[in-house]
Order: C-alpha cells, then sequence, then structure tokens
C-alpha cells in the first residue's frame, strides 16, 4: 500500500468521523453514540496523513503547528498512521501505546478539534484535518481482538521499590503504567468502589463504555498492581504510615469539589450538582440500582461546558420529562465541545441562552419549583479580548423546573493531611509541583487537576508520566 500513497490524498479523500446512532434510538439508553471505524474507513481516513517531519524540525521555531505537538503526551501519531496505512496493526499499537498509557481511553474522550487534530498541518485547509481519535481507538481495539495486550512489565525483572498511588483517575493510571513497565512495585488507592475515577463516574457511558476502562485495570492488576478500593485516605496516620512503607507516593485525587452558583435557595431540594446525577446514572447502567431520581421531572441544567452537556444527555435518557440548558452567553461562546451541543439538540435538549440564574424558586417545603433568570447580553471586549457579560435591567423571567442541576465546573480540595505530609498547596488548594511533578515533599508527587484544576484526562496522563520517569530516575532505572 505505501507505494500508493501521494502526498496530497488528502485532497482526493473527504474526511470522515466516526458515524452516530439515531437520536430517537441512542437517547433510550446509556449505550455509546458513535460506531468505532471500520477496517475500510481507518485504512481510507489514514492515507489523508502527509506524513510531516515533525521530529526533524523538533525544538525549532516554526510558524506551523502538528499532530504531536498538539498532544500534551507527544504521541507518535505519524507513526502509528502510517502502520496503519500499511496493514501494520501490531507495530501500530506498539508506538501507540509506547508513549500513551491508554490510547483507546483517549482516542475516545479528547478534545481532538483543538489538541492532535487541531495541530494537524491540513486542518486549516479546506480538506480538515485527519480523523486521529477515531484511527486511535480503531487499531486499539484490532490489536486488542488479535491478542495483543499493553506492556505493563510482566516480562521485566522486579526491582526492589515500591510506590503507593492515591487515586486511580487518569492521573493515577498513567503513573502506575509507567511504573509497572519498569518492575517498580505499585499498590493504588481509591476512595470509589470501583477504578477509575472521572473516567468511569465522570464521563457517561454514551461517551466511552466502562468495560474499556475496566479492562485496563484488570491487566494492571494480573502484571501484580495492588488495587485497594473503597480505601479513603483522609488522615494524617495514613499519610505517615504510607511514607514509613513506600519509596515514593503519587497523589491523583482531581478536583472534587463541584461549585455552587451562589444563588438564593441553590440548596434546597431538588437542586444537584453535577456529579452527583453521573454518578447515579452511571450507578444504574452498572446496576448497583434501577430507580431514576430524574424520571418525569422537568429538568434545568446550569452551564455550559462538557459536563453540562453530559448532564443534559444523560437526564434525557433518565426519562426526565423535560430537559433544558441554561447559559449566561450564546452558542458561539460555550466553553465545551460543539458537537456535543449539537448531540443534546439532537436528542431533544431545549438551549435558553443568554439566560443568567437569579434565584432557585421554592415551596414552602423548600422543594424546587422553578428558576428565576435575567436576560444577558453581551458589551464591550475586556482586556482579554472577551466581550463582557452585562445583565439586562428588568428582564426577570421564570422556568418552570422540578430539578436543578450546577454544572458549573470543579475545584481542589486541600485535605487535612498536606500539612503533615508537607505538601505545599496555591491559592485556590492546587498542589505546588515543580517540572518533574515534585511536591515541597521530594518523596511525594502529584499530577492531574489536583495540580492544574480542572483539566483534560490526556493532560493528568502526562503528568502521571512524567512523575513515573522522574521516580524512575531518583531510583536509577529506566524503561
Amino acid at each position: 500500500m505505501t507505494e500508493i500513497v501521494k502526498k496530497k490524498q488528502y485532497l482526493k479523500i473527504k474526511k470522515e468521523t466516526p458515524r452516530k446512532r439515531e437520536a430517537n434510538k441512542r437517547k433510550v439508553d446509556f449505550q455509546p453514540t458513535y460506531y468505532l471505524f471500520s477496517k475500510d474507513e481507518a485504512d481510507t481516513q489514514s492515507l489523508r496523513c502527509i506524513k510531516c517531519p515533525i521530529d526533524l524540525i523538533k525544538g525549532m521555531e516554526s510558524e506551523f503547528s502538528f499532530c504531536r505537538t498538539g498532544c500534551p503526551l507527544e504521541n507518535k501519531i505519524p507513526i502509528w498512521i502510517e502502520h496503519v496505512r500499511n496493514g501494520d496493526i501490531k507495530s501500530a499499537f506498539e508506538a501507540s501505546n509506547e508513549i500513551s498509557p491508554f490510547p483507546e481511553i483517549l482516542g475516545m474522550v479528547c478534545p481532538h478539534d483543538v489538541l492532535c487534530q487541531g495541530g494537524c498541518t491540513i486542518a486549516k485547509t479546506e480538506s480538515g484535518s485527519v480523523t486521529i481519535g477515531a484511527i486511535e481507538v480503531y487499531l486499539n481495539e484490532q490489536a486488542f481482538k488479535m491478542g495483543l495486550k499493553p506492556d505493563y512489565g510482566e516480562k521485566r525483572e522486579k526491582v526492589s521499590k515500591r510506590v503507593a498511588i492515591i487515586g486511580s483517575g487518569p492521573a493515577g493510571m498513567s503513573c502506575a503504567t509507567f511504573l509497572l513497565r519498569a518492575g517498580i512495585e505499585v499498590d493504588m488507592f481509591e476512595k470509589s468502589d470501583r477504578p477509575g475515577g472521572l473516567l468511569t463516574y465522570g464521563i457517561p457511558n454514551f461517551k466511552i463504555k466502562k468495560d474499556v476502562i475496566l479492562r485496563r485495570f484488570a491487566w494492571m492488576q494480573e502484571a501484580g498492581m495492588n488495587l485497594h478500593l473503597n480505601t479513603d485516605i483522609k488522615d494524617s496516620a495514613q499519610i505517615k504510615a504510607m511514607l514509613d512503607e513506600y519509596d515514593t507516593v503519587f497523589v491523583g485525587l482531581g478536583a472534587p469539589s463541584s461549585r455552587g452558583a451562589r444563588m438564593e435557595n441553590e440548596h434546597s431540594h431538588g437542586v444537584y450538582h453535577v456529579m452527583d446525577i453521573l454518578k447515579h446514572a452511571q450507578k444504574r447502567v452498572f446496576e448497583d440500582f434501577y430507580e431514576s431520581i430524574l424520571e418525569d421531572k422537568n429538568v434545568i441544567v446550569i452551564g455550559g461546558g462538557d459536563s453540562a452537556m453530559d448532564a443534559v444527555r444523560t437526564a434525557v435518557r433518565m426519562k426526565a420529562k423535560s430537559v433544558r440548558c441554561a447559559y449566561r452567553r450564546d452558542q458561539k461562546n460555550m466553553p465545551g465541545s460543539q458537537k456535543e451541543v449539537v448531540n443534546a439538540k439532537e436528542e431533544g435538549v431545549i438551549f435558553e441562552f443568554y439566560t443568567a440564574p437569579k434565584k432557585v424558586i421554592i415551596d414552602k417545603g423548600r422543594h424546587v419549583q422553578g428558576l428565576l433568570c435575567q436576560k444577558t447580553k453581551l458589551g464591550d471586549p475586556d482586556d482579554s479580548g472577551r466581550r463582557r457579560l452585562e445583565i439586562i435591567e428588568g428582564s426577570d423571567f421564570e422556568l418552570e423546573c422540578d430539578v436543578l442541576i450546577l454544572a458549573l465546573g470543579f475545584d481542589n480540595v486541600e485535605f487535612p493531611w498536606y500539612d503533615d505530609a508537607e505538601i505545599n498547596t496555591a491559592k485556590w488548594g492546587d498542589i505546588i509541583v515543580d517540572e518533574e511533578k515534585r511536591t515541597s515533599n521530594k518523596r511525594i508527587f502529584a499530577g492531574g487537576d489536583a495540580v492544574r484544576g480542572a483539566d483534560l484526562a490526556v493532560t493528568a496522563a502526562a503528568d502521571g508520566r512524567r512523575a513515573a520517569l522522574a521516580m524512575l530516575k531518583d531510583f536509577g532505572l529506566t524503561l
């Protein structure tokens, strides 16, 4: 196939994205919205890559952007795309997994349009970028069907070093992956009943099936990782015991505190934070219980990010009577993925733009009856260039609802044991680390949302990898 590849195939082959299930079928269940690429689709789309000489000009100033430089993990994208193009799934799989700790997961949850695909050289042409994420998911799932498994150090001689990882989200998963590859003994501690952090309970099943995530943990456990579920590290005695028992500790606790709206009556019956709803829905998918707290309810979600879109689409599937999304600005200024807004509209969600919440309307029993709102408009740009939000005086109006969901982002929590562990934090409770993700306690590393605030799974994965490599350097080891 290599012989027929031409550098301008992207001009002849139309960009294709994964096909979607019809809205009337997908909105009644929690099965994935998108179909995976077929072999023909992946092979054809891989022909569109022009094989930019990324590594040759790495570190040089350039006006061009590339897929690999757009990826926080600096994934070897052109290499594994070329292997797919040549029909060599094994080599593609090895290249994909060498840099990324769980590429088939990131291939589903990453905002590719602003990362690797946004950096693709042909993204700004009329032809559009290479469909990188879909190809990555395809090649890994094909490899798994062939019996290939990721490298978790099973063939590597074990070394007498032990690391404790607090939190099993993407940062902790990534750190564990690279430590296991080097033969390090890893103990992971997770406060929930299942591993994966936000990947498991914060991202709906219609975006990524949970068996995809749990499969990775099963492989890590087979390789020797000790996973301790329902184990919350919450006091100084626990962290002191860890520092006595382990050589190093990695903290990947995320940003677990949901933000409120700071409006009157927001603590009334029927007001939920987004994580409450998403976790409840996923518990139903896991069949831990069956009741739906949103069934036959008129639901309003406040917010415009990806968690808000997850909430509205979840509410539809939980058989809400009606679902609205209230956002202060217009659709163009929503911070979340535009394709998720489109998906939500297709599934019947009504959007109330230029709408600012003012007060929760309640009855005598403090149960939600509605939402008092004000209309807004966009004013002159501020110093950052973003147009200021202005309230239109006298524009109050009410929206009826039984349930209000706050999807306004997440904040860090400064846990009580940070002081005893000699972990310094910044103004908002985020852990301060150096370039190697080392905290003020030289034996403790941290990464992901606990350091960055609410961010992406891929940046958390990059933090976990960087911390693991720094630990290995301390131990005098390499991969």
